[in-house]
């Protein structure tokens, strides 16, 4: 076996090295990034396709040319998963597209999913060495894009041989994390089973982010190859609730993975809250991408509004305000206590809500929602806001400018300041530390202070990206089967 993978090592050494040579870094370099398609603004806000279209194969090979294949690739540090990046980027180049996908798949469950939605701009690519050079960094997340799409579309998705080893372990959740976590446990040979409380399995790849930043196609694509795994799904089935910690054991699990999320909204506690018309984000996205709310043959029922005011900076709230100008919003603003470049959205995200007609209030935050005699939202009145010192994560602050208050009518209000984790899971173990926030407390292993539980993504974070999730799932995984093995 060594032999034979030293003898793969020589190999691929001498055809990346050809590549290499083929030409000249300087020439490489002076290579203009990829250009990503994408359905013009004016089109896309009348239905919910996918807005960025995916590189074709030309010009993926083009982008994978202008990769240097450094010898310490600085890119790999910035991934939460650790994706072999140079590693798959070059075989892109070559055309091998099955080895390309082979490679993203031994560290990634979800390559399709993490190319479209994933901050690359401040991870991956932000440690590519053409940032250095005062030049645009190898589009890496269209790549992983291109890569996992091209799989999809030839149905030959390599599922890789695995021995079992008889030890059955739970997952409460099947967003990211777990998901994640259910993907390199069935790889080491796991049996896995993942709970989902909701009538589809995906979390918040299904509820939170829309269609047509996400197709759902995609992520089903992604849950088959699970299941091709071995990876039993369970629906409807709440841990904590429908099925208790102690069931869990009695079924004969032997460890238990926590990925269920932060689905709790957070309001502002500011007066009119009540009012009609006033919702959270978590409410909104999920009654229109989870139930269907506005689609022909659901019946699930949503605010329509003509003037749609989100509260927030956040990807999130990107989402919220480009469905409203799909769900039909003659206006639709995003109003958010910092300036621009303090908004904690994806450049992209923030260019393509742009391009969409939304309006940007920003260094603007509500105090006040006004109603009418219907106890409807009717207004909202906004205090200005200056910037003021950076805080302690680094963003400045933003302090009010007294006696700048102004009043915008608007019939719909959506708010998207954060989520908090649901409490079910941790309030129905005992013994098991929660912190002061409410998340699950965890080692550096993914171990909570009961032995059989690890938890991972938002329950311990609070809300975090989808590729951190992942990342968390993945040392939670390394963690929980070394400690199962051990004690086997």
């Amino acid at each position: 076996m060594t032999d034979r993978m030293e003898k793969n090592e020589g190999r691929d050494a001498a055809w990346r090295r050809e590549l290499r040579d083929a030409m000249p870094a300087k020439e490489r370099t002076a290579i203009p990034r990829a250009v990503m398609p994408m359905l013009p603004g004016e089109f896309r806000i009348t239905n919910n396709d996918e807005v960025n279209q995916g590189l074709s194969e030309e010009q993926a090979v083009l982008e994978a040319t202008r990769c240097l294949d450094c010898p310490t690739p600085t890119c790999i540090e910035g991934c939460p998963v650790n994706i072999a990046i140079p590693d798959f980027i070059k075989n892109i180049q070559r055309r091998d597209l099955p080895e390309a996908a082979r490679i993203l798949r031994k560290t990634s469950a979800l390559p399709a999913v993490c190319g479209r939605v994933c901050p690359q701009e401040r991870q991956c690519e932000s440690r590519c060495i053409y940032n250095k050079m005062k030049k645009a960094p190898v589009a890496i997340g269209y790549l992983e894009r291109f890569a996992a799409d091209a799989e999809r579309d030839s149905a030959d998705t390599k599922i890789p041989e695995i021995v079992d080893n008889g030890i059955r372990v739970a997952v409460a959740g099947s967003g990211p994390a777990g998901l994640s976590f259910a993907g390199d446990m069935r790889r080491r040979g796991f049996d896995v089973d993942v709970f989902e409380a909701l009538h589809e399995i995906g979390g918040v790849l299904k509820y939170g982010i829309p269609e047509f930043r996400l197709p759902n196609s995609v992520v089903d694509a992604e849950l088959d190859t699970l299941r091709a795994m071995g990876v039993r799904f369970h629906a409807n089935t709440i841990i904590g609730k429908t099925l208790s910690y102690d069931d869990l054991l009695n079924m004969g699990f032997r460890g238990i993975f926590v990925a269920s999320g932060a689905g709790l909204p957070r309001f502002m506690g500011i007066p009119g809250e009540e009012l009609s018309g006033v919702m959270s984000s978590n409410e909104y996205l999920t009654r229109i991408n989870l139930m269907g709310a506005g689609r022909p043959g659901y019946d699930t029922p949503v605010l329509k509004g003509r003037r749609v005011a989100v509260i927030g900076g956040g990807n999130t709230a990107m989402d919220s305000v480009r469905t409203a100008r799909r769900m039909g919003a003659e206006r639709a603003m995003i109003i958010y206590r910092r300036s621009e470049a303090e908004m904690p959205a994806r450049i992209e995200e923030i260019a393509h809500a742009r391009e969409e007609g939304v309006e940007f209030l920003t260094l603007h935050n509500p105090v006040e929602y006004i109603g009418d005699d219907k106890g409807r939202v009717c207004g909202v009145r906004l205090q200005r806001m200056e910037l003021g010192e950076p805080d302690a994560s680094g963003r400045r602050s933003f302090v009010p400018v007294e006696g700048d208050i102004v009043t915008l009518d608007i019939d719909e209000a959506i708010v998207s300041v954060g989520v908090s984790p649901n409490p079910l899971i941790p309030d129905s173990i005992d013994g098991l530390n929660v912190t002061n926030r409410g998340t699950i407390a965890v080692d550096e292993a993914m171990q909570s202070s009961m032995p059989l539980i690890f938890a991972g993504g938002d329950i311990v974070r609070g809300g975090a990206t989808v590729i951190l999730a992942m990342g968390d799932g993945r040392k939670a995984a390394a963690s929980m089967a070394e400690k199962l093995l051990a004690d086997a």
